[in-house]
């Protein structure tokens, strides 16, 4: 078995789908708000 080094995998690849992650979510947070305001607004 070899030995493994805490710390010296690559993960940039699980890094940029976690902020593409963080980014829809916040935007579909954003969405959700803003549909909301517009229903209470116009009394739908």
């Amino acid at each position: 078995m070899s030995e493994h080094k805490h710390g010296s995998m690559d993960i940039s690849a699980q890094e940029k789908a976690f902020e593409g992650f963080i980014k829809g979510s916040v935007r579909v947070a954003i969405a959700s708000i803003g549909i909301l305001v517009f229903l209470a607004l116009f009394n739908s």
